[in-house]
């Protein structure tokens, strides 16, 4: 029976929480064959049977632990760094016993049992796990990518008072938003005071709807991924929650978007009171690592009704009551519904983007028609016209609608 002293290791513990690794390992400490076919099963589910060092290796680049942290953070000291290279040498004399299993293992294998190999060395881990080499790339690794959920995921929504990963997020870019330079560029550049630690303003983005407003919030977070920039997306339900959010927020490396979709209130709805006193605090905190971001199809956030306006006396405090909301953003950009002429540049810039072969004024004409069907022109008209355009090309029928 072999002996593995995984309880020696420091940092990276968390790994052995994986089931396909905890059974592999327990196969080897405990001679036990039924475990050794549960990691099998495993890594099967995963096309990794032919490759342990890589599986292992990747659940080590995506566990949560104090190098990791430190790494992205540019903290890192001689003494972490030497515990997570002791770690990585325990994990890869595991890995390696992949090839020459022992006891009952070793005879299964010998018997034809599907066997668990070690495979190939990734390229960030090289040959020998934990030397120098290896830890300065990744080092480099953390700084580009972040660490533990972090790795791969840009947006999160808050459940349970945790954040949760959105797996699948649009990879749309600024580039592929046409137009409204001027509005892009504002949100650019606060964007770029926040992730720099300069002064910051929150924001809201108002207009028609299908204008990218919320598409330009995901450019904008797809571009600045890199830089450190992630985005938590709460409803209008949970704005009373935001204070809760921030709590969590305020330990982690990260510079954050508060994404608020498609806000409108109430003007006695208790969120109002959670959302002013939100936006107040954060405008004035150096350094802090929140941002609130919030869309809406009006200026006016909080909803007016008629008899606000029946009301001349109280009019004029009704009115600022309905804007005071929205001035403590800070930064209000308005996205103007666009004309014939807005509409149709959009539409030129995506064809040339999708290299559509049918002649420039066939497709305005093509576009004004589906505007008009649509119900309006608008940049999110003009996609979906190109997509359609694009696959009615791509399968060489006729642009009808």
């Amino acid at each position: 029976m072999e002996s593995y002293d995984t309880d020696a290791l420091i940092l990276l513990r968390g790994v052995l929480q994986d089931e396909a690794v905890a059974s592999f390992v327990r196969a080897l400490q405990n001679d036990d064959i039924a475990a050794y076919a549960r990691a099998e099963e495993l890594l099967l589910a995963e096309d990794m049977q032919n490759s342990f060092a890589a599986y292992l290796t990747h659940k080590i680049l995506c566990d949560d632990n104090l190098f990791a942290r430190r790494a992205f953070a540019g903290t890192l000291n001689n003494d972490i760094c030497q515990a997570y290279s002791h770690d990585l040498a325990i994990l890869q004399d595991i890995a390696k016993k992949a090839d020459n299993p022992s006891g009952k293992v070793a005879l299964a294998a010998d018997s034809g049992f599907p066997s668990v190999r070690y495979g190939k060395d990734d390229d960030v881990f090289g040959k020998n796990w934990g030397d120098g080499e290896s830890l300065q790339k990744l080092v480099n690794f953390y700084r580009h990518n972040g660490y533990g959920i972090y790795i791969g995921h840009k947006a999160f929504t808050f459940e349970n008072k945790t954040l949760k990963p959105v797996r699948n997020t649009s990879d749309i870019t600024l580039s592929d938003l046409k137009d409204y330079e001027a509005e892009k560029k504002a949100i650019e550049d606060n964007t770029i005071n926040f992730i720099s630690g300069l002064p910051y303003s929150n924001m809201l983005l108002y207009g028609d709807k299908g204008t990218g407003k919320s598409s330009t919030i995901h450019a904008i977070l797809n571009k600045y991924a890199e830089k450190g920039l992630r985005a938590v997306e709460i409803p209008k339900d949970q704005i009373k929650d935001i204070n809760a959010v921030k709590e969590v927020l305020a330990g982690l490396p990260f510079k954050f978007f508060i994404f608020i979709d498609d806000l409108s209130l109430e003007e006695h709805d208790e969120k109002v009171t959670s959302l002013k006193a939100s936006l107040e605090g954060s405008l004035t905190e150096k350094g802090a690592n929140v941002m609130i971001v919030a869309t809406s199809n009006r200026r006016h956030i909080l909803k007016e009704n008629f008899s606000d306006r029946e009301n001349s006396v109280h009019a004029r405090d009704t009115m600022e009551e309905q804007l005071s909301l929205s001035d403590r953003f800070g930064l209000t950009v308005f996205f103007s519904s666009t004309g014939k002429s807005e509409y149709l540049s959009i539409i030129r810039q995506l064809a040339a983007d999708c290299k559509l072969k049918t002649p420039q004024d066939d497709l305005f004409a093509l576009a004004e028609r589906w505007a008009l069907l649509k119900g309006g022109r608008s940049p999110r008209r003009a996609r979906q016209f190109i997509d359609f355009a694009f696959a009615c090309e791509a399968k060489n029928q006729p642009i009808e609608f």
